[in-house]
């Protein structure tokens, strides 16, 4: 049996235009979106909303299972179109949006939540402290593999943050926190890979959380008109299937729209800009002893409701 993520959305046509052609105008975005190889032509990279919504694509994928999806006539989450009736099988899920479309990827490094401020030994901030990550870290959930590279493996210091992710959905600056929500197209699950290392080496956080395939995101990329209030998604982080980290977002010291908000001061945060929000208490290195990841490691940040499970398994490069 399929896994399931609870009540369904309704069936919605999406109406789109271009925020790239106008960038004053939000694509709307009504549904669950996943962006996906077919399984009848593996040269194909296709958008759609899954025919059964309450299906967790990432777990149903993972285990094998035939998932249908319902296409949109457009090939971007930014422009996906109206809704048609032509089905498609999933092959493979891709992130919901292309590196060319993220572009630079805005991440808190704040302790974003109380629990894992303390597991850190940080001060509760009082703003939040961001860095970036390149699009190069942008990577596809499984079957694509997460590489550990070799200057994280030379230390054992290979970690996950299971994260909440935002996309911005239209042209946004200097946006107030009453508004910032309104250019938001929608959210996904994110995994915040991280050389512990050299992060903890003179602050070197984009260094560390900035090499290849260091933030693999997905598996579906839900509306805010499914969720208008991101403070009612619940996070899991699981290693091996053992549940490391567990916190609602409600519980976020700067929530979604303060972050956008915060970012879009004097800076333009184009469409397709993806901002993960940070990571709950249970970090591998909070551990005692540490739990970094090594050569087969599985790794599935679960994000409820309607998100589901973004499934990564690691490898260490050769």
């Amino acid at each position: 049996m399929s896994p399931r993520l609870g009540k369904p959305y309704a069936r919605m046509e999406v109406c789109a235009s271009s925020p790239w052609g106008n960038p004053d105008k939000v694509t709307v975005l009504r549904t669950g979106l996943v962006r996906f190889v077919p399984r009848r032509d593996s040269g194909s990279v296709l958008i759609g909303q899954p025919v059964d919504p309450t299906i967790d694509v990432g777990k149903a994928v993972r285990n094998g299972e035939e998932v249908q999806v319902r296409l949109f006539t457009g090939t971007s989450a930014l422009a996906p179109g109206p809704l048609t009736e032509k089905v498609e099988i999933i092959d493979r899920i891709l992130s919901p949006l292309s590196a060319s479309e993220v572009g630079t990827i805005r991440t808190d490094g704040a302790a974003q939540y109380a629990n894992h401020a303390k597991e850190a030994n940080m001060a509760l901030p009082d703003i939040p402290m961001m860095f970036m990550k390149p699009a190069t870290a942008l990577a596809d959930p499984w079957p694509a593999p997460i590489i550990i590279p070799k200057h994280t493996l030379q230390d054992d210091c290979a970690d996950y943050e299971s994260e909440l992710a935002i996309v911005i959905g239209k042209t946004c600056k200097n946006v107030s926190e009453a508004d910032a929500l309104n250019y938001v197209l929608g959210y996904t699950a994110a995994n915040d890979v991280s050389s512990r290392k050299a992060q903890l080496a003179q602050s070197q956080a984009c260094y560390s959380k900035g090499f290849d395939g260091s933030c693999p995101l997905g598996p579906v990329l839900v509306s805010t008109a499914l969720v208008p209030d991101p403070s009612k998604f619940t996070i899991r982080g699981l290693k091996n299937g053992e549940v490391m980290q567990s916190e609602g977002l409600s519980d976020m010291i700067f929530d979604c729209a303060k972050l956008v908000s915060f970012l879009s001061q004097g800076t333009t945060l184009p469409p397709g800009t993806v901002i993960l929000t940070g990571t709950p208490a249970g970090v591998g290195f909070g551990k005692k002893p540490p739990s970094y990841l090594h050569e087969g490691d599985e790794f599935v940040v679960e994000l409820t409701p309607h998100v589901g499970s973004l499934y990564s398994v690691f490898e260490e490069e050769k």
